[in-house]
C-alpha cells in the first residue's frame, strides 16, 4: 500500500506531470486560524525542478492564504490524485517559498514554465520536498478529464499588467489573509 521516497524518481515525476489538477494544503501557526486547501490547475503551471522540488504558477485571485501561510511557516503539503488509470495519491510534504516578482530569481524560474506563464502570474512557489509518499487511492473516484478551463486566463489576458494590480490591491485577503498573516506584497511590482 503507501510507502515513502526519498526523491522525486522517473515514475513519481513522470504520475505527477500527468496530472491535470493538484491540491496544496496550508496553515498557520495559531490554532484558532484557517487553514486552506486550494485546488491547481492550468495545463503546465507546475513542474519537477529536480529530485526534491517542486514548483507551480500562483495566479492572481481573490485570496492568498497559501503565500501567507508559506511567508509565516513555511509549512505545505501538495496532493496529486489519479482520477483515471491505476490508482494512485502522491503527496509531497515540505517547505515552500513564494519567489515574487521583484526576486532575482523570478524570470529564471518563470522562463521554466514556458507557455503556462501567462497573465496575472504574482509569484513562483517551490516546494522543498521533506517527504514523499504515495498510497494506493482506491476510493479516488474515476472521473473524465474534458478540457481546461481557460475563463481566468481569458479575463485576464484582457486587462494590463496595471489592471491586474489595481485588481490586488482591491481585494481584502491579498494583501493580508483572512487571519491577519501578511500575505502578497502590495503594491505588486510590474513584469
Amino acid at each position: 500500500m503507501g510507502k515513502t521516497y526519498e526523491r522525486i524518481d522517473g515514475r513519481l515525476r513522470e504520475f505527477i506531470e500527468a496530472q491535470p489538477v493538484f491540491f496544496t494544503a496550508s496553515a498557520p501557526l495559531s490554532a484558532d486560524g484557517h487553514l486552506n486547501l486550494s485546488p491547481k490547475g492550468r495545463k503546465g503551471t507546475w513542474r519537477v525542478l529536480d529530485d526534491r522540488r517542486v514548483a507551480y504558477l500562483d495566479f492572481g485571485g481573490s485570496h492568498a492564504e497559501t503565500i501567507a501561510h508559506l511567508r509565516e511557516n513555511g509549512r505545505i503539503t501538495l496532493m496529486w490524485c489519479a482520477f483515471d488509470g491505476p490508482p494512485n495519491i502522491v503527496r509531497v510534504h515540505g517547505t515552500g517559498e513564494p519567489v515574487f516578482r521583484d526576486d532575482p530569481r523570478f524570470a529564471e524560474l518563470a522562463a521554466g514554465f514556458g507557455d503556462a506563464d501567462g497573465p496575472a502570474l504574482r509569484a513562483i512557489v517551490v516546494v522543498t520536498a521533506k517527504l514523499i509518499s504515495d498510497t494506493c487511492g482506491f476510493a479516488v473516484p474515476f472521473m473524465d478529464y474534458r478540457g481546461e478551463r481557460t475563463l481566468h486566463e481569458d479575463y485576464f489576458a484582457r486587462r494590463s499588467d496595471d489592471e491586474f494590480a489595481a485588481y490586488c490591491d482591491n481585494k481584502e485577503h491579498v494583501a493580508v489573509s483572512l487571519d491577519g498573516l501578511p500575505a502578497l506584497p502590495l503594491p505588486l511590482p510590474p513584469r
